[in-house]
């Protein structure tokens, strides 16, 4: 198992579904807390690390707001950036499109100007040390309003140059894609791309409306598509990119085990799926991590594995001649 790791961990790959809040590791908190006088109910990291127990979606979600509330300024914006870019990049990761949230922060008092500065330094420090491609993707809250999602629409225009592109993300069940029609075609005129959290605990319907109401480029998650076969082969057919995040969606108790998550499944159809690890800091696993646990319990060989990152590389938002380059990387890889 020492070398499936090793074979993964040199492999050149795309994160593609990461939530920037999610890559908060505890110490991290607790030195922003004290800095920032934040009080947080945990004594220490570890205690904090204990909690990190979830029975659902929005015990997940709760947590995740408490913990990003100790990020106030600019630095704690680009300390909690560079940290995961320096993770990712020691994991091969060579393209990293990331998730954050202007509309949890604003809640926090942190305007979008702050959070967007923040972000952009330590992108592109990331880029000086790392030689790692980053995209910034902003998340509208889906159990927010849909005005609040068109003002931070509104907020990130005058940043267009630094932001790849808008997500769907939060909490799922009766808060439909249908309910930002609206706001995601003003993104996708301004020439944001789209991507959207859906079928995760809501049923396929949600992926239907991602696809045809919001023109999502990305489906995030998508495991509920399996309960509509129409959907499956559109999906398949039209190469709509699915990615899927094996130790968080266990972390929620959406699956039992990771052996249940359908990622051979998706790849046996002919789907481009790809593995990403949506959260890390709270479930345990960066993207090698998430890989080797999807590897190892559903029995990929190596051919597999590629596949898998180079539907990543296929999938992500970077120009052609570099997708070529990297996938030609992967493909050389022990040959």
């Amino acid at each position: 198992m020492e070398e499936l790791y090793d074979f993964i961990s040199r492999l050149p790959k795309a994160e593609l579904h990461l939530h920037l809040g999610g890559s908060l590791e505890p110490e991290l908190m607790f030195e922003k807390a004290k800095k920032n006088g934040v009080k947080i109910p945990f004594r220490n990291p570890e205690e904090a690390r204990k909690a990190y127990v979830f029975k659902d979606l929005k015990s997940f979600l709760d947590l995740y707001d408490l913990a990003v509330s100790v990020l106030l300024d600019e630095r704690d914006f680009y300390d909690l950036a560079y940290a995961y870019f320096k993770k990712a990049s020691s994991q091969n990761v060579k393209r990293a499109e990331i998730f954050f949230d202007p509309q949890i922060q604003a809640k926090n008092g942190v305007d979008f100007d702050t959070l967007i500065k923040g972000l952009k330094k330590a992108s592109d420090k990331a880029g000086e040390d790392f030689g790692l491609s980053v995209g910034l993707i902003m998340c509208f809250i889906r159990s927010m309003s849909e005005s609040s999602a068109m003002e931070t629409l509104e907020q990130a225009l005058q940043y267009r140059s630094w932001i790849t592109g808008v997500c769907l993300a939060g909490k799922e069940l009766e808060n439909p894609p249908s309910k930002f029609e609206r706001v995601f075609m003003k993104a996708k005129d301004e020439g944001f791309y789209s991507v959207v959290h859906a079928g995760e605990e809501a049923p396929a319907g949600y992926i239907w409306e991602a696809i045809r109401l919001l023109k999502a480029d990305r489906i995030d998650h998508g495991y509920n598509m399996f309960q509509d076969q129409k959907l499956v082969n559109y999906v398949r057919e039209k190469g709509i990119p699915v990615t899927m995040c094996p130790l968080a969606s266990v972390g929620v108790g959406y699956f039992d085990e990771v052996s249940k998550v359908p990622v051979k499944r998706a790849l046996d159809l002919g789907i481009k799926v790809s593995v990403h690890s949506d959260d890390p800091a709270f479930f345990g696993g960066y993207i090698n991590e998430n890989y080797y646990a999807v590897a190892e319990s559903q029995k990929l060989s190596r051919e597999e594995i590629r596949k898998i990152a180079m539907n990543s590389i296929d999938s992500s938002f970077i120009n052609e001649k570099e997708k070529m380059k990297l996938k030609e990387e992967i493909e050389k890889l022990d040959r």
